[in-house]
C-alpha cells in the first residue's frame, strides 16, 4: 500500500504512520534500525528495491531523501510516500521529497521520523559527500555506507575516503570482495605453508574493489603488489585475477566469465570457484549485519592511500 501526502509536513507524516498502523494493524515491533537513503529521483526506485530486499532479514524503518530537480529552487514544499505491506517489504518505507527551503536541511527531515533507542545507518547509492561523517546525514547515523563505484572517479573518491575517514565509514567496494577474501584466505590456511613473495592483482582501470583487493593483500601479507589495469570486457568486469606468488609455486584465480572463476594450484588438478559479483542487495543486507566499525576496512582504505 502506497499513501501520498501533497504539501505536507513531518509532523503529518509521523501521525500518518501511526493512523496506517491502527487501521492496517502494520507494526513498528521488531524494527531493529532506522535505514536513512539519500539519493537522486532516478536512483529513487532502485534503491528502495534493494532496501526492501535487505529489510527481510533486517527488519527496519526506511527514510529516502529524493533530491529533486527543485530542491534547490522554488517554493519550500514537502511531498511524501508512506510504503507499508507488499511495497515495503519487511520495512516501513518514507519517500521524502523536499523542495526549495525545505530541502536546504536534510538532517531536520529525517529526525522527526527516526525511529527511538535505535541504531541509525545512512547509505548514499549514487553520489556522496565529501566526508561522510561531518555532513547532514552522517552527522546522525552510526554506520554510513557509500559506493566508489557510482562516482566519477572511484579511484580519487577512495583517497577522500580515506582522507577524511572516521570509524564506521564503508563501501560497496569492499564489501563486494568478501568472497575473494574468504577463498583466498581458505587457500592459504592449506599446507604447504610457504610464505608468499609477491602478489599480483588484475582488474578493469574503473574498479575500486581491485583496488581494495591490493591493498587488502598487501596489508595482511606483508608483500609487494603489483596492480595491473585491464580494459573492462563484454562480460567480465572489476576483478579479473590474482595470483600469489611462492616458493612451492604459484596460486592463481582467475576470472574470465562472470559469476565462475578458475583455481589453478600447484600439484592439484585445475577447479572451478564460484566467485559472483554481488548486488546492491547482497552488500546493504551483509553491511546491516554489524553495526559496530569495521576496523579492518579503515586499515585498509588507509593503507590503500599511502
Amino acid at each position: 500500500m502506497i499513501v501520498e501526502l501533497k504539501d505536507t509536513t513531518i509532523s503529518k507524516v509521523s501521525k500518518a504512520l501511526v493512523q496506517i498502523r491502527e487501521q492496517g494493524g502494520a507494526v513498528a515491533l521488531g524494527r531493529v534500525l532506522t535505514l536513512v537513503i539519500q539519493t537522486d529521483i532516478q536512483g529513487l526506485e532502485s534503491a528502495v528495491k534493494s532496501a526492501n530486499e535487505s529489510s527481510r532479514e533486517h527488519p527496519c524503518r526506511i527514510i529516502v531523501l529524493a533530491e529533486t530537480k527543485t530542491a534547490v529552487s522554488g517554493n519550500a514544499k514537502l511531498d511524501a510516500e508512506i510504503r507499508v505491506g507488499g511495497d515495503a517489504g519487511a520495512s516501513e518505507v518514507i519517500v521524502l521529497k523536499a523542495h526549495g527551503e525545505a530541502a536546504s536541511d536534510p538532517e531536520l527531515l529525517v529526525t522527526g521520523l527516526l525511529l527511538p533507542d535505535a541504531p541509525v545507518v545512512a547509505w548514499w547509492p549514487s553520489e556522496a559527500p565529501l566526508v561522510l561523517s561531518s555532513s547532514a546525514i552522517g552527522r546522525i547515523a552510526t554506520r554510513r555506507i557509500t559506493d566508489a563505484a557510482r562516482q566519477s572517479d572511484p579511484h580519487a573518491f577512495l583517497k577522500q575516503l580515506a582522507k577524511g575517514y572516521h570509524p564506521g565509514d564503508s563501501d560497496f567496494s569492499w564489501t563486494r570482495i568478501t568472497l575473494w577474501r574468504a577463498q583466498l584466505a581458505a587457500i592459504l590456511d592449506q599446507p604447504p605453508y610457504d610464505p608468499v613473495t609477491s602478489v599480483e592483482v588484475t582488474g578493469a582501470p574503473d574498479s575500486p574493489s581491485t583496488d581494495l583487493l591490493a591493498a587488502w593483500l598487501g596489508l595482511k601479507l606483508k608483500v609487494d603488489v603489483t596492480l595491473t589495469r585491464q580494459p573492462r570486457g563484454k562480460s567480465v568486469s572489476g576483478i579479473k585475477g590474482v595470483k600469489l606468488i611462492r616458493a612451492s609455486g604459484n596460486i592463481e584465480i582467475i576470472r574470465k566469465v562472470p559469476d565462475v572463476a578458475t583455481l589453478i594450484q600447484p600439484t592439484q588438478p585445475t577447479r572451478e570457484i564460484s566467485l559472483p559479483r554481488r548486488s546492491d542487495r547482497d552488500c546493504l543486507s551483509e553491511d546491516l549485519r554489524r553495526l559496530d566499525p569495521d576496523e579492518l576496512f579503515g586499515k585498509v582504505i588507509k593503507w590503500f592511500a599511502r
